[in-house]
C-alpha cells in the first residue's frame, strides 16, 4: 500500500522540523529539566498557568521561558490559549511522562547526542568515531565502568529497558530440561544470573563479559547471597581465537550479538559451537528489526543502529531475523524453536547440527 503524499507545503514544515531537530530536542530536554512540564502539567485543575505564574514559582526570567515555550508551541510540545494559559499536548505528556521516551530522551542526551556530530566520520571509517565525546577507547563497552554516574544510569536503564521485560517469560523456556550449568554470555551487571538463581536453587551461571562488567556482575551477585552459584570468565571477543569452556546446558545471549557485525557474530556462534555437544541448548534474545509489529518499535531500533554506528563499535546494529538465521546456519547450528516474547523480541533456541 503506497504512502499517502504529503502537500508540499506539509512536506516543507516537515523537511524544516528535521533541520530544526536539535532545537526542539535540547528545548524539550531544558522545559523538563527546569520542571516547566510538570508544573504545567500540575496547574491543569486549578485553571491552568501562564508565563508569569511559572516564572514566579520557579524563579526563571520571563525572557528564558518565553523563547522556550514559543518554540516549543510551534514544535506541538505545549498549547496556549488564547488568554495566554499553558498546556502540556499529548506529545509533551508524552514527552515527560512516558517511560520509554525518557529512556530513549536520558540515552540521547546523555551518551549519543554529541557523539553524533561525528557520524558522516563514522561512516566513512567504519569506527565509533563520536566515541570520543565520552572517552577514549576502542568501543564503548570497555569504557562503560568509567562513565560518569549519570552516563552510566542512562546507558544502563536504556539497556536494560529493552532486555528486562521478556526475562520472567525467558526463564520458563530456559528451564523447561532443567539444567545445571548455564553460560550468560555478555551477562552485563548479573540481572539475569540473580533471575535464574531465584528461579531454580540448583543453577550455576557463569557470565562470559569484560572486566568491568564482569567484575560488577560478580559483585552484584555476591552481595545477593549467591557467592557459591556464580562464576566468571573475562572475554574480549574481538580479540583473536577467542574459546569458552564446555559443558554448559545453556548459553545464553540476550541483545548481546547485536553489538557485533556480522563476521564477529559468526566468529561467536562458531566459539561457542565448539563448546557445545549434542544437548547444549543456545539461546538468541533479539528485538530484530523485521518482526516489529509496530512502526514506532522499528523505528526505535533503527535509530539505535545508528548509536552503534557512532558511539558504540562502529559496525553493528539491529538486525532483521533473515541475517540471523543464514549467519546460525553458517555457524553448525540449527534452529529448533522460533518464539516470540513480550511485544517485541524472538526467541531463537538452537542446536549444534
Amino acid at each position: 500500500m503506497s504512502k499517502k503524499e504529503l502537500r508540499a507545503a506539509d512536506a516543507l514544515l516537515e523537511a524544516q522540523k528535521i533541520a530544526f531537530a536539535p532545537f526542539i530536542f535540547q528545548s524539550s530536554v531544558t522545559l523538563k529539566k527546569l520542571g516547566v512540564f510538570d508544573l504545567i502539567f500540575d496547574s491543569r485543575h486549578n485553571g491552568g498557568v501562564t508565563i508569569d505564574a511559572i516564572s514566579e514559582q520557579l524563579s526563571i526570567s520571563r525572557y528564558g521561558l518565553g523563547v522556550l515555550l514559543e518554540f516549543s508551541e510551534s514544535a506541538g510540545v505545549v498549547s496556549k490559549s488564547e488568554n495566554g494559559i499553558y498546556e502540556l499536548t499529548k506529545t509533551g505528556y508524552f514527552l515527560n511522562y512516558s517511560k520509554d521516551v525518557n529512556v530513549n530522551l536520558n540515552f540521547t542526551h546523555d551518551i549519543c547526542y554529541k557523539g553524533l556530530f561525528h557520524l558522516d566520520e563514522a561512516i566513512k571509517t567504519g569506527e565509533p568515531s563520536g566515541l570520543k565525546e565520552l572517552g577514549e577507547w576502542d568501543t564503548i563497552y570497555e569504557g562503560l565502568s568509567q562513565l560518569t554516574p549519570k552516563e552510566q544510569q542512562s546507558w544502563f536503564e536504556f539497556d536494560h529497558f529493552y532486555s528486562d521485560g521478556i526475562f520472567e517469560e525467558a526463564l520458563k523456556r530456559v528451564f523447561k530440561n532443567q539444567p545445571k550449568l548455564l553460560f550468560d554470555i555478555g551477562g552485563n551487571t548479573g540481572k539475569f544470573a540473580l533471575q535464574c538463581f531465584n528461579y531454580d536453587e540448583n543453577i550455576q551461571v557463569k557470565i562470559i563479559d569484560l572486566p568491568g562488567q564482569l567484575n560488577k556482575a560478580l559483585k552484584n551477585s555476591n552481595d545477593a547471597g549467591f557467592g557459591n552459584r556464580i562464576s566468571g570468565q573475562e572475554m574480549d571477543w574481538l580479540k583473536p581465537n577467542p574459546q569458552i569452556p564446555t559443558g554448559a546446558d545453556v548459553i545464553w545471549m540476550s541483545q548481546f550479538l547485536d553489538c557485533f557485525s556480522e563476521d564477529e557474530i559468526l566468529t561467536i556462534l562458531s566459539t561457542c559451537v565448539a563448546s557445545m555437544d549434542a544437548h547444549t541448548e543456545l539461546i538468541i534474545i533479539e528485538t530484530f528489526t523485521d518482526r516489529q509489529e509496530f512502526p514506532m518499535s522499528k523505528f526505535i531500533l533503527e535509530a539505535t543502529s545508528l548509536y552503534f554506528t557512532v558511539m558504540a563499535n562502529g559496525n553493528s546494529k539491529m538486525y532483521p531475523a533473515t541475517v540471523f538465521e543464514s549467519l546460525i546456519e553458517k555457524a553448525g547450528l540449527t534452529i529448533k524453536e522460533d518464539l516470540a516474547l513480550g511485544e517485541y523480541h524472538t526467541m531463537l533456541v538452537c542446536k549444534k547440527s
